[in-house]
């Protein structure tokens, strides 16, 4: 059942994001090891809308902050606003009170805005005047930066990116489906035909079924090795945490799961590892100069890490 939920799932983000199976498969895969997702692209190639499907789909709430340099922390998170029937002060949510949260061009925030969303990403939760407020589940956050622009943006530091589980790109659409486009936009947007597919319960019932999913110990210890190797590697100053490695189990296991699949085999941690590593390492500068790219080191590490023999329960 989770299976064809899954396939409905994505049947129906398609009718909105064309040619781009992949990139929803893998914002499946990260909604269901209750992830987040850091998007990297030029505008206009769906960013926004990708992230609109997702919660109509899901009959989940839906949530958009543009961030810019004079948004302040208060304007994510909530305040607090002293009511004068009841005497006291009340807190009021702010937007991150959502199910999909798109953080749109997150990197033209100021560090001190864009830290509001470290506790939300990691604890799920705000905590105000010492008090915690739970967010709804599931939370899922979708952050876009430009790569293009350079003027008017922050570096994202790293303890952003590190709860980022994937880092993805759209891309620019083939010839063929921008024609397509272009013909299902010629009344209306293919975002307002299209509705719920599955409850928010199923979402989290999915979620719970993905930790189930079995992992060898021989390809955890593949996984860390890989993660491992990044840290010694001589082009790179800063390699994977141990929540890289956490992240690449879990994304892991989120796809084998949405293929039906109830373990987990070495060439699905293959083709994750640049997706979950590549926003995380941090390249020395004569390496970049270099012309190197965190994608190629990777590639290098899983080209000289022993592959395990596939083993299921």
């Amino acid at each position: 059942m989770s299976k064809e939920t899954i396939e409905k799932l994505s049947a129906n983000m398609e009718k909105v994001i064309f040619g781009k199976t992949d990139v929803i498969r893998y914002v499946i895969a990260a909604l269901l090891a209750n992830g987040h997702v850091l998007i990297e692209d030029v505008p206009g190639v769906g960013k926004t809308y990708l992230a609109r499907s997702l919660a109509v789909s899901i009959g989940g709430i839906f949530r958009r902050i543009q961030f810019t340099p004079d948004l302040l922390p208060t304007d994510i998170t909530g305040v607090s606003i002293y009511n004068q029937i009841s005497k006291n002060f009340e807190f009021r949510e702010g937007p991150v009170f959502t199910n999909i949260l798109l953080a749109d061009e997150l990197n033209r925030a100021t560090p001190r805005t864009q830290s509001a969303l470290l506790e939300c990403m990691e604890e799920r939760q705000v905590s105000y005047d010492g008090i915690p407020h739970m967010l709804p589940r599931p939370f899922f956050v979708m952050a876009t930066q430009n790569p293009i622009e350079q003027q008017g943006v922050y570096h994202l530091p790293e303890a952003q990116l590190d709860r980022f589980m994937i880092k993805i790109t759209v891309g620019y659409p083939k010839h063929f489906i921008e024609m397509d486009i272009l013909e299902a936009q010629k009344k209306r947007h293919p975002i307002e035909t299209i509705g719920s597919v599955c409850e928010i319960d199923e979402i989290l019932r999915m979620q719970e079924s993905v930790h189930e999913v079995y992992v060898d110990e021989s390809l955890r210890d593949y996984i860390v090795s890989v993660v491992e190797r990044t840290r010694d590697h001589p082009s790179v100053l800063l390699g994977g945490s141990p929540r890289a490695s956490l992240a690449l189990y879990r994304m892991a296991q989120a796809m084998a799961f949405i293929t039906g699949a109830d373990f987990v085999l070495p060439d699905v941690v293959k083709e994750l590892a640049k997706t979950v590593m590549r926003h995380r390492l941090i390249l020395k500068p004569q390496a970049q100069l270099g012309g190197l790219t965190a994608d190629q080191v990777v590639s290098e590490i899983l080209q000289k890490t022993e592959v395990p023999i596939a083993r299921v329960r």
